[in-house]
């Protein structure tokens, strides 16, 4: 919610902004006159789309902007589940943990996941008795984490209300949603290098073990077309004052989230307008195997590729602004294109990346 206050002795001085258009659903840009020095914002409600380690790192701009104080301003994360396995008879949620864990303040600052001052003494017995998969690593404090999300589960929660509980220890500031509470997995189609035949494996495996460097032929968001966004999920979108995309994985995390059912149908329909942040970068990924990503599905390896293929919501595409690196240009049809400085290199960096989305978006804090 955006209001107008005009304090005691304010002078009336206008200046012209130009904002979108909340009552216009094809994200046009109007001009609206606003009383310069006196517009405050309160309880403004912003609703970000993560998944991934630099999801986790722009949430910590989104809060360094904002802060943590749901009076003033209520920030919610749609994070993606897709990542989402059972191993070693746990739940492993590793973009909902990393987001946990980085606003939480335990995140391993190199790594940019899992805890600082991690042990991996549990992982080291699993070995020892030749379990299997033994590609991928959980620590011993992660696995805590695990241990009570899968007690939790087992007993007949939903994945959203066991984040609820856990954040609770993590007191992360922001609202983190599981994109759903049933299963979206996703998986991809390969070419075994083993034997040569085409089978699909998970993702973690594709990521982790082969490192996408296998013959990869296309994803499948399992589950994704029968299940329904989780709690609170849509209303985040609907009720938002903005929504952004964070620069992620566009594939596979962004993308993943985009499969749930009702999560791109709300985006479509929010009178928020919708920000989009380039996860690419001089033609390169900001972090991660985007770029293998891309190249699977036929997009681009550009700015300009990713914005095309979220698209125009003045057309049937989700974005009304696209922000690329200043070193960067595109041109998306029906998008309002502008570039700023997207190195996430401190939160300081990540917040100025934020307030770019929002001055597009026509929020002014």
């Amino acid at each position: 919610m955006i209001t107008h206050v005009f304090a005691a002795g304010v002078k009336r001085r206008t200046k012209i902004h130009t904002i979108y258009d909340r009552q216009n659903r094809r994200g046009a840009l109007v001009a609206c006159r606003v009383i310069a020095g006196a517009l405050v914002s309160v309880n403004v409600k912003v609703t970000v789309l993560v998944g991934g380690v630099g999801g986790a790192r722009f949430l910590l701009g989104v809060q360094r902007l904002l802060g943590s104080d749901p009076s003033k301003h209520q920030i919610n994360a749609v994070v993606n589940i897709g990542d989402d396995a059972w191993m070693h008879g746990v739940r492993i949620c590793p973009d909902l943990d990393t987001c946990m864990y980085t606003l939480g303040g335990a995140v391993d600052p190199e790594r940019g996941w899992g805890h600082r001052g991690e042990t991996w003494n549990a992982m080291e017995e699993l070995a020892a008795y030749g379990a299997q998969p033994d590609w991928f690593s959980l620590g011993d404090r992660d696995l805590a984490t695990h241990l009570i999300r899968s007690q939790m589960l087992r007993a007949g929660y939903p994945l959203s209300a066991v984040t609820e509980a856990l954040c609770n220890r993590w007191q992360p500031g922001v609202r983190l949603l599981p994109a759903s509470d049933e299963r979206c997995e996703t998986h991809v189609v390969i070419t075994d290098p083993t034997d040569g035949e085409r089978r699909a494996i998970h993702f973690q495996q594709w990521w982790v073990q082969h490192r996408a460097q296998v013959p990869t032929h296309s994803f499948a968001f399992i589950g994704a077309d029968e299940a329904k966004s989780g709690p609170g999920v849509a209303e985040a979108i609907g009720e938002a004052d903005v929504v952004l995309l964070a620069p992620s994985n566009p594939v596979v995390s962004i993308g993943a989230i985009l499969a749930v059912g009702g999560v791109r149908g709300a985006l479509r329909t929010t009178s928020a307008p919708v920000i989009g942040y380039s996860p690419i970068v001089s033609g390169k990924p900001l972090r991660g195997m985007a770029d293998e990503c891309l190249r699977v599905i036929g997009v681009e390896v550009s700015s300009q590729g990713v914005g095309e293929h979220f698209g125009a919501r003045s057309q049937t595409g989700i974005l009304d602004g696209w922000l690329v690196d200043e070193g960067d240009a595109a041109h998306i049809a029906g998008v309002q294109v502008r570039s700023v400085p997207l190195l996430m290199t401190d939160p300081d960096a990540t917040a100025a990346m934020v307030r770019a989305g929002l001055d597009l978006a026509g929020v002014t804090l």
